[in-house]
Order: structure tokens, then sequence, then C-alpha cells
């Protein structure tokens, strides 16, 4: 009997255990699909194809450039030639002085930027803390941001004279306004019924910014430095034509007026290349917090 009764738990036992299930975190269950590999594979070939096309029109640029020069059919006076370009360039890097100008406008935008960054986000929460204040301030803010800043750069030299000053407060005065109204903006769309549920939990004003105004606004945060870092590196070399003896925009100025083309076409290629390091540094610090 006894034997009888372990047989029929023994297979009730194993009535009872169901079927081993693949577990999800084995290699197993993790690996791709036919068509997911299909899906990347394709994904990687367009993102080649897109690499080499702009290598491809780039050098193609510069090579119908060159020609157009050598053949008289481009003035190369005027329009110089990447030739030229590149003698220049050496001519300069021998006494370094292309790397001081540049040195300079590199510093001056990044100034430019962080002030811009730190005025605009703290002015934008005193909006959105102050409502009242925002109300009264709204149409003066649209009406600077409207506002041609290059009018005000005589008007800077004046009051703050031909120095860096005068060149920061012109990259700022050229950015920072924008950058309150964007920010801003976010705020104030931002879902309302987060912000009860943090109020309803106890929380006050600095709850709801840290908790929920400043984490949802970051792609939004992220765009507006983008934005603002180029309108910084726009109001520099504006502030560096009419108050500077450095920097590439001074260069621009200096080339102009020595007719020395060469060195105004190498200062705008230059100008092209930081535009675009700054571009990718804001994309990798938005690769990053993503």
């Amino acid at each position: 009997m006894k034997a009888d009764r372990d047989r029929k738990y023994s297979a009730a036992d194993r009535d009872a255990v169901p079927e081993a299930v693949p577990d999800s975190k084995t290699p197993e269950a993790k690996a791709p699909s036919a068509a997911q590999l299909d899906y990347l594979r394709r994904t990687r070939l367009v993102r080649s194809q897109v690499r080499i096309c702009r290598v491809m029109v780039f050098v193609l640029f510069l090579a119908l450039w060159e020609l157009g020069a050598s053949t008289g059919a481009v003035d190369d006076f005027i329009f110089s030639s990447p030739s030229r370009i590149a003698r220049c360039f050496w001519s300069m890097a021998q006494d370094g002085s292309i790397f001081f100008h540049t040195g300079v406008t590199l510093w001056e935008t990044v100034l430019s930027f962080l002030i811009t960054s730190a005025l605009g986000l703290t002015l934008a929460i005193l909006l959105w803390a102050c409502p009242v204040l925002s109300q009264v301030a709204e149409p003066y803010l649209m009406m600077l941001n409207s506002l041609p800043k290059s009018a005000l750069a005589p008007l800077l030299i004046v009051w703050l004279g031909a120095n860096l000053r005068t060149i920061v407060a012109s990259a700022v005065s050229v950015a920072v306004f924008g950058s309150i109204m964007t920010l801003f903006t976010s705020f104030s769309r931002t879902d309302p019924d987060l912000i009860r549920l943090v109020r309803s939990l106890g929380g006050g004003k600095g709850a709801v910014l840290t908790k929920v105004l400043l984490p949802s606004s970051i792609p939004l945060l992220i765009n507006s430095m983008k934005v603002s870092l180029g309108l910084c590196l726009v109001g520099v070399i504006i502030g560096e034509f009419l108050a500077a003896d450095a920097g590439l925009g001074y260069l621009i100025i200096y080339g102009q007026q020595t007719f020395s083309m060469d060195q105004v076409v190498l200062s705008i290629v230059l100008l092209c290349l930081i535009s675009a390091l700054f571009f990718q540094g804001i994309s990798l610090l938005e690769r990053r917090l993503h």
C-alpha cells in the first residue's frame, strides 16, 4: 500500500509540475529574430550610405571650386580657392596667429554661452514662479527678442568700451531673450496633472520644479542650448567686427580692409568647423542624458 501511495504521489507531483518555460534571460530568448537582424543591417547600410554621400558632396564641392578657380571660371582673388586657403592656413600656422585668433573666438563663445544658459534658465524659472511678473515682462521680452541686436553694438561700445565685456554682452543679448521665452513656454506647458500630483503629496514649488518641470523639459533645454550656442557665436562675431583686436571676426574685417580674401574665407571656414564641433558636443551631451 505504501508503495502504491508513493507511486500515486510521484505521478501527481509530475502532473502538477508545469513544463519548463524558457527563461527570458537566456541567450536563446534574447537572440534577435531574422526580421530584427535584417532591420539592423538595413539601418547600418543607410547610415553608411549617408556618410559616404556627405563626404562625396564635400569633396565634389572642393574639386569644382578648385577647378573653377584654376580655369578662371571663378575669380580666385575674390572667392579664393581650396589650395590658396590651405596655403594661407599653413603660413598663419607657422607663427601661431591663426590658433591665437581661433582660441580667442572659442573662449568668448563658450563664456557667452555659459552666461546665456545660466541667465536664461534662472529668469525662466523666475517667470514661472511669479505669474504676475511673467505677464508684465512678456511683451518686453518679445520686443527685445525681435530687436536687431547689431543695433545695440554701438551703444555697448559706448557703455562698456571696446573690450571683452562688450563682445560677451553682444553675444548674450543675441541669445538670451529667445532662450528665456523658449524655456518659460516649456515650463508653462508642463502636464498639469503631474503638478497637481506633486502638490497633493505635499510638495511645494521647489518639488514641482525639481521633480516635474526640469526633468520633463530636458529635451527642449538641449534644443535651446543648440540654438543658443549658434546665436552666441553670431553675437561674438558681431562684437568682434566692432570692438576687437583679436578673433576670427577681427580677421574677417582686417582681411576685408587689406583685400586679403584668403584670410577672410579661411576665417569663415574655421567658423563653420567651430559651429559643427559645438553642435556635435551638444548632441553628445543629449545622448548621454538619454
